[in-house]
C-alpha cells in the first residue's frame, strides 16, 4: 500500500500539494518544503496521529530530525515494509470430484462445471467397474471425464468411498484442497456417508444436484421404450407384457432454462477468416463414440459447429422418439471440450444458406451412423456439390442403439437395480431443500 494511502484512508478529505507525485520522486527536485506545512496545518492533522504523520513526513522528506532529504525517499520506502502486507504468489486451488458416471449426461456435466467453479484445477476420478458392482450394481457404460470441458485431470480407478487413506492420498499427492459431491446423500452399503472423513476434515464443499435427470432415469427411460427401440425383439415381447404394451417413452423432468445453456456455452464466435467445421447428428445417449468423431472433427478447423436434430427430425428417421430430448441433447453436446456451438434443432438437409450464413469451410460425417434410412435423399448434396464435404473414419462404433443392447441383454438386473436407485431418489426428492446454483 503506497504512503498517499495511508493518508486517504486516515483522512478522507486530505489531500497532497500536486508537486508530491510519488509515480515521479525519484526524478523530481523540489525547491520547497511549504507543502509540508500546509498539510500540518490541515485540521483533519490535529490530534495525536496527526501529529505522528506529521514527523513522519518531515524525517522522510527533509534533514528535520537527522532524516533523510527526499531525492533518497524512494530507497527507503523499500525498507518500511511494515507499511504495506507483501503479496505472496498463491498456488492454484484444486478440487476433487468423484463419480461412476454411467451413462455420462448433461447433469454429470453439470455437477462438474459447479465443481470447477469452486476452485482453479478440477481433478475427477472414475469409480472403477468393481467399485460400482460392489455399491450401485452393474454399470452400463462408463467415459473418460477427459472430453469434457471443465476437467483438467482424471484419476482412474477411483475407490467409491472416501477413506481416510485415499483422502491422504488426495491431500498429499495431488494436492487436494476440497472434495465436492452434490446435495443429495452418498451412503455406503453399510449406511454409512461416503464423504464422512472429508466433511470431519473441514475439507467437503457441496454443489446443488442437476434437477430431472440421473442414470437411474436414463435405464428408465430405455426399458419402457424398449418395444419402440426394437433392439431386441426376444425381450420386446417380454416387456410389452409387463407395461401393457406401453409404447410411450417415460417422460423427462428436465425444466431446461437459457441460464444453463449461457453456463454450458463457450460464448464466442469464429473469428473472420476461421475455418468452420460443421457436423450434425442426433447425439442421443451422448457416448465416447461420440467424443471422439467431434475431436476428430475438431481438428480439421479452427471451430467446430455442432448440429443436433430435433426430437421430430429423429423420430422420422429413426421411427421411434430419442431417449434424450432436444436440449438434453444439446447440453451434452455443449460441454464436450471439442465443441465451439451448437445449432439446437439442426435441418437434417444442410443447405447453401445455411452454410452461407454460418460461413461453413467443411462439412464432415463420420463412417458410423445412427438411425438413417437406406432410400432417403442424401442430406449433403449441396457440400458434395460445393466441394467442401468429407468422410472421416469414426474412431469408435459405439452407438445409442448398442449402448441400448447393453441394458436389454441385461433387463432383468437392470429392472432391480432401478428399483433400489429409485427408493433412495424418491426419498431425496421428499426431503430435499433449496440450494443455491452458481
Amino acid at each position: 500500500m503506497h504512503f498517499t494511502e495511508i493518508l486517504r484512508f486516515s483522512y478522507p478529505n486530505f489531500h497532497l500539494a500536486p508537486e508530491l507525485d510519488l509515480k515521479t520522486m525519484g526524478s523530481v527536485e523540489f525547491e520547497t518544503n511549504r507543502w509540508i506545512w500546509d498539510g500540518a496545518c490541515y485540521p483533519q492533522l490535529f490530534g495525536l496521529g496527526g501529529i505522528m504523520i506529521t514527523i513522519a513526513i518531515l524525517w522522510l522528506s527533509t534533514g528535520y530530525l537527522g532524516g533523510i532529504g527526499l531525492p533518497y525517499f524512494p530507497f527507503v520506502w523499500l525498507d518500511l515494509r511494515f507499511f504495506y502486507k507483501k503479496k505472496s504468489r498463491k498456488r492454484p486451488v484444486r478440487v476433487y470430484m468423484d463419480g461412476c458416471f454411467d451413462l455420462m449426461h448433461y447433469g454429470h456435466a453439470n455437477a462438474l462445471r459447479q465443481a470447477k467453479s469452486l476452485g482453479d484445477e478440477l481433478v475427477v476420478g472414475v469409480v472403477s467397474d468393481e467399485e460400482i458392482v460392489a455399491n450401485k450394481g452393474p454399470p452400463v457404460l462408463s467415459m473418460e471425464e477427459s472430453g469434457l470441458k471443465w476437467v483438467d485431470e482424471v484419476i482412474a480407478n477411483a475407490p467409491y468411498a472416501i477413506t481416510e487413506e485415499f483422502m491422504n492420498t488426495l491431500f498429499n499427492k495431488y494436492n487436494i484442497d476440497y472434495i465436492i459431491h452434490g446435495d443429495d446423500p452418498c451412503l455406503l452399503p453399510d449406511g454409512t456417508d461416503a464423504y464422512g472423513p472429508a466433511k470431519k476434515a473441514g475439507r467437503y464443499k457441496q454443489i446443488k444436484r442437476t434437477e430431472g435427470v440421473s442414470s437411474t432415469d436414463i435405464v428408465g427411460r430405455i426399458l419402457s421404450s424398449l418395444s419402440d427401440m426394437e433392439v431386441n425383439k426376444n425381450h420386446s415381447k417380454a416387456f410389452q407384457s409387463e407395461t401393457g404394451g406401453s409404447t410411450r417413452t417415460q417422460r423427462s423432468h428436465f425444466l431446461p432454462t437459457s441460464r444453463r445453456i449461457v453456463q454450458f456455452s463457450n460464448a464466442k464466435g469464429p473469428g473472420p477468416d476461421a475455418c468452420v467445421v460443421y457436423i450434425d447428428g442426433a447425439f442421443d445417449l451422448f457416448h465416447a463414440g461420440h467424443v471422439e468423431i467431434l475431436r476428430c472433427a475438431r481438428q480439421l478447423g479452427d471451430f467446430l459447429l455442432v448440429g443436433v436434430y430435433s426430437d421430430q427430425t429423429v423420430s422420422e428417421r429413426r421411427g421411434c422418439h430419442p431417449i434424450m430430448h432436444l436440449h438434453e441433447r444439446s447440453l451434452s453436446v455443449l460441454a464436450c471440450r471439442y465443441v465451439d456451438e451448437v445449432i439446437i434443432g439442426a435441418p437434417w438437409e444442410v443447405t447453401r444458406d445455411m452454410i452461407t450464413t454460418f460461413n461453413i469451410s467443411l462439412v464432415v460425417h463420420g463412417t458410423v451412423a445412427e438411425g438413417s434410412c437406406s432410400d432417403e435423399v442424401d442430406p449433403y448434396v449441396t457440400p458434395r456439390s460445393m466441394g467442401i464435404f468429407k468422410t472421416i473414419a469414426s474412431p469408435n462404433n459405439i452407438t445409442w442403439t448398442s449402448v441400448a443392447r447393453r441394458i436389454v441383454d441385461n433387463h432383468e438386473v437392470y429392472k432391480k437395480r432401478n428399483v433400489k436407485k429409485s427408493e433412495s431418489e424418491n426419498k431425496y426428492y421428499a426431503e430435499k431443500k433449496f440450494v443455491p446454483e452458481d
